[in-house]
Formats: C-alpha cells, sequence, structure tokens
C-alpha cells in the first residue's frame, strides 16, 4: 500500500511509548498496538515511518526497527523457547570457530578479528569454544554452548526479535551478542561476519549483484544494532 498517513508521533501510553499515525496508535500485523519500552526507540519508529516519502509504496526495508518490533510483539512471546533454541544453536557451529587452512593473508585475517571475539565471549560468559582448521566439525564444551544460551535467554521479546536476525545474518552468535553488549559497533560487526567473502572479493573484483547483496547485509546488521541501542539497558529481561 501507498502512504496513507501525513504524521507519526510519539505518546506515553499501555506501559511504554505509542507510535501514533495521524493521533492513532499504530497497530502490528496480528493488530497489537505497538508500544517500545523506551522512547529513543519509539522516535526512532516515528521517524522511519515520517521519512517515508510522500506517495511512495510502503516497503520493509523504509521500516526495519517497525519490523523488528513488530516481530518481538506478535511472534516471540508465543514461541519464545523455540526463538531462544533457534538463536543459542549457532554457538554449536559457530562460524568464528572454522578457519582457512590457507592462504595465509586470510589465515592471520581470521586470528586477527575473530580470536578476540572469541576471548571476549570466554571472559564475559565462561564460553571457551574450541576452534577447528578447515571445515571438519569440532564439538563444543557443553559448558560453552549452556553459557551462551543463557545469554541469549537473557534478552527480553523485542531484543531477542533482534538477536535471532543478527545471528542468523552473521552466523554468529557470539557477533549477535557482541553488538547487543555494545562489545561490537556495526561496521566491525559487518566486516567479521563478511570477513572471507570481503576477502575474496578484494582479491578478485565484485559484481552488482554481491554489491547489492552485501548493502543488504550491512544495512540489517546496522538496524539491529540500532535496535539494541535504543533499547538500552531495556534489552535486557528484568
Amino acid at each position: 500500500m501507498k502512504r496513507f498517513y501525513k504524521d507519526a508521533a510519539v505518546d506515553a501510553g499501555d506501559g511504554g511509548f505509542r507510535v501514533l499515525l495521524d493521533g492513532k496508535p499504530m497497530r502490528t500485523p496480528a493488530k497489537a498496538v505497538l508500544v517500545a519500552p523506551t522512547e529513543p526507540l519509539a522516535q526512532a519508529i516515528a521517524a522511519e515511518w515520517r521519512d517515508v516519502p510522500e506517495k511512495a509504496e510502503l516497503n520493509v526495508s523504509h521500516l526495519p526497527l517497525t519490523r523488528l518490533a513488530a516481530t518481538g510483539i506478535d511472534r516471540v512471546p508465543g514461541q519464545r523457547a523455540r526463538v531462544i533454541d533457534d538463536t543459542a544453536k549457532y554457538a554449536a557451529s559457530d562460524m568464528l570457530c572454522y578457519r582457512a587452512t590457507a592462504p595465509d593473508s586470510l589465515v592471520q585475517l581470521q586470528i586477527d578479528t575473530w580470536q578476540p571475539l572469541l576471548d571476549w565471549a570466554a571472559e564475559r560468559y565462561g564460553s571457551e569454544l574450541a576452534v577447528a582448521a578447515g571445515t571438519t566439525f569440532v564439538t563444543q564444551p557443553h559448558r560453552a554452548l549452556a553459557a551462551l544460551r543463557k545469554a541469549v535467554a537473557a534478552h527480553d521479546d523485542l531484543a531477542l526479535s533482534a538477536l535471532y536476525n543478527l545471528t542468523h545474518i552473521a552466523g554468529s552468535v557470539v557477533i549477535a551478542l557482541a553488538i547487543s553488549e555494545g562489545h561490537l559497533p556495526a561496521d566491525k560487526a559487518f566486516a567479521a561476519a563478511q570477513l572471507d567473502e570481503l576477502y575474496q572479493l578484494e582479491r578478485w573484483g565484485s559484481d552488482p549483484t554481491a554489491t547489492q547483496r552485501h548493502e543488504n547485509i550491512r544495512r540489517d546488521i546496522e538496524a539491529g544494532a540500532r535496535f539494541l541501542a535504543l533499547l538500552g539497558d531495556g534489552r535486557l529481561k528484568g
């Protein structure tokens, strides 16, 4: 549908901050009132709607924060355990744990970029993940997997929506948690998540399809990181 409203605003109500379109509370696809727990997040969502060009077709690419909030409201509460499991399971085969064997420049780049993130997770959560050379599957310690699952489960429903999305995009729950904790900014998260592909593109060149794909990934990571930052301390369960 095309833009059907003139203005977007925010007011306090329903235990948080509602986004209003022409004075009426915005609703999610499941018809729930869209309520953000923090005013900065509500204001950012309202800004997305204000920034949609006049008479433009509404597109999810215009509204990444709205999409994450609606998913957290509509879909996560009814299947919270499944979302936690589907996010935490990435720890068993986290991308950061599988290293190239050649060329030496790629091997060193992975060590320099990925190992500090694994070291951070080990210190932060007590989750020491094993590293393998090549694609041979490595069984991770149960204690490490349990610790990372606990870290995922500590997020509230809205934050879990973003965390799941980031984990899926990055192929790494460690990267997603580092973003959530404010340890890893979006640009470095993108570089870490796309390290192998960016390395190959630098050597062999790009093409329009790859460029667009990387731009979409960059945008999604930036949206997830911003969403979690706008939630602030409210991203964690009380």
